[in-house]
């Protein structure tokens, strides 16, 4: 397949999976937009071509693992997971509700797909470095991918793991950070200003690319030089807008978690699947 056909397959994913994300968080009337949102991208790039997965066997040994560790996406991953093929589309508008197996924050014991427990910010860095060692000591090349959001590094746990990963040179080990500027109260600048998230990562030993979270072709090419990179982990550092493609959610500073009316939700779908019909078209 051509590069540029990739790239338009890879962003009508990215477009249904804002769609779904949207259409589960709406059959609630609540919860974290904002930071679902801002990964849809990353999330189609990592399972429409770059992440080693099998839908019919979830817990595949030589598949790549993904800790979600900002575990408050997990409406976005869910919807990336229901149109992979791992359960039914139904239920993404079981979200948070009693009995259901899609919790607010990602739960291994739960959904199938999800890996890693997530949601006690700080923590995932960690498993996903346990992750890729014992991978490594079981003589797997399979990739381990771990996702953080910029207010949980604020947290020393994070700077800890970012410590230890180059010490173990652990290079198909592959981090993010959504590094979209707010957190659960505030902009992060004001909170706990982090300064150069980039330099922070490099100064920590680890191989950093910046890219636009929300191009497609930059993701891709950036998870192709993580992999082709060795001897230290790869942090990739994605600036993104936190709520993008929610029309009530992208400029509102408290769009961590959030209630909404039946109308806003129904206008931020009508233009997202304006936007997935677009891709459609494009193809």
């Amino acid at each position: 397949m051509e590069k540029a056909e990739q790239m338009k397959k890879l962003r009508l994913f990215a477009e249904e999976i804002r769609v779904a994300t949207l259409e589960e968080l709406g059959a609630l009337g609540f919860g974290h937009v904002g930071g679902a949102m801002s990964i849809v991208e990353l999330a189609a790039v990592l399972y429409g071509s770059e992440l080693r997965h099998d839908p019919k066997n979830p817990r595949w040994e030589e598949r790549d693992w993904l800790v979600m560790s900002k575990g408050h996406a997990g409406p976005a991953l869910y919807a990336t997971l229901a149109l992979s093929g791992y359960f039914p589309m139904e239920e993404l508008k079981t979200l948070n509700q009693g009995g259901t197996n899609l919790p607010s924050h990602c739960d291994r014991n739960h959904t199938l797909g999800v890996d890693m427990t997530t949601g006690s910010l700080g923590q995932g860095i960690s498993a996903a470095i346990g992750i890729a060692l014992g991978n490594r000591l079981d003589g797997r090349e399979n990739y381990t991918y771990f996702v953080l959001g910029d207010g949980e590094c604020n947290e020393g746990q994070v700077w800890e793991g970012a410590m230890f990963a180059p010490s173990q040179k652990l290079d198909h080990l592959i981090g993010f950070v959504d590094l979209n500027g707010q957190q659960l109260d505030g902009y992060t600048k004001d909170i706990l200003d982090l300064g150069d998230m980039g330099k922070k990562w490099v100064e920590f030993g680890w191989n950093v690319i910046n890219v636009n979270g929300h191009d497609i072709e930059e993701l891709f090419d950036a998870i192709r030089a993580a992999k082709a990179h060795n001897g230290t982990p790869t942090m990739i550092v994605l600036h993104t807008k936190k709520g993008h493609g929610c029309t009530f959610a992208e400029d509102n500073e408290n769009n961590h978690h959030m209630n909404f009316k039946p109308e806003q939700m129904e206008e931020a779908l009508a233009a997202a699947r304006k936007i997935l019909a677009d891709a459609k078209a494009a193809l």
